[in-house]
């Protein structure tokens, strides 16, 4: 995270950083999508399915592959990639318990 001063903030917070990083592009997202959807895919169905460059498909594949969020197999020259089910559950829980934090009062 570089210059953000990362250790100043808990565990908890880096993480759900890190995850909302992944879904912060729609290219990563509609990748996401498609995992989901198919429980299993190769790099070259999701550069059919994307209006993308076979180079700008594996640049997002690597940030989500980074985080944890997918996992692949290689097996040249296919590299099958999927859903990381632990962290996809970790996501879910880490945003659903952010996301439903009562707001006691509003300022406006």
């Amino acid at each position: 995270m570089g210059l953000t001063k990362t250790e100043i903030f808990t565990d908890q917070e880096n993480r759900i950083a890190e995850l909302a990083k992944a879904f912060a592009h729609p290219a990563r997202v509609a990748i996401l999508q498609l995992l989901v959807e198919r429980n299993t895919c190769v790099c070259g169905d999701l550069v059919d399915e994307l209006p993308l460059a076979q180079a700008t498909v594996s640049q997002h594949l690597k940030e989500l592959k980074r985080i944890g969020i997918i996992k692949g197999d290689i097996d040249p020259p296919r590299v099958c990639y999927c859903i990381n089910e632990t962290v996809w559950e970790e996501s879910r829980q880490l945003f659903a318990g952010f996301m439903s934090q009562p707001i006691e009062r509003s300022c406006c």
